[in-house]
């Protein structure tokens, strides 16, 4: 596949749909993790114009910032610390309509508003986290969380 993105679609569903296949052939047959990650990054961001997108990966019993777009970024996250730090250790996905109202948010920029943090799975335990931000309140619904999902549980077979 060449690496060039078709975008298409009016609302946020008709874009998921027809940016995953796409995420998905990027991936299809690549063995390397960074440059996976590094590429499911690009696209979701060249796809939404998300605030801020990128990994953290679970290392040595803490968050350790992967692949990302967006402004520099927080480098290491505890388990339970923030949003990503939560989402790891619920092993579920949060999504953050407010980050300011978020207990213990951490503020890697001021300029983030919203968040949804997907935890990738691995024989039951998590290996890494999608974190996503946005500059709007309340950017991120049940649509973002379907098929971000969805695309997490899929790339989490292949890491």
């Amino acid at each position: 596949m060449a690496e060039d993105l078709t975008i298409v679609g009016e609302t946020k569903e008709e874009k998921y749909r027809a940016l995953i296949p796409q995420i998905q052939a990027l991936v299809e047959g690549e063995t390397d993790e960074v440059a996976n990650l590094a590429n499911v990054v690009a696209a979701l961001k060249e796809g939404f114009d998300f605030f801020w997108v990128g990994f953290y990966r679970v290392i040595d019993d803490i968050l350790v910032l992967g692949p990302f777009q967006g402004p520099v970024a927080c480098t290491r996250i505890p388990l339970g610390k923030g949003v990503c730090g939560q989402a790891w250790a619920k092993a579920e996905t949060l999504l953050v309509p407010d980050v300011d109202a978020f207990p213990g948010h951490i503020a890697c920029s001021s300029l983030s508003k919203s968040e949804i943090v997907v935890p990738l799975l691995k024989n039951n335990r998590v290996i890494a986290v999608l974190d996503v931000d946005s500059k709007a309140l309340n950017d991120f619904d049940e649509t973002d969380q379907q098929y971000l999902t969805q695309l997490c549980t899929w790339l989490s077979e292949r890491l």
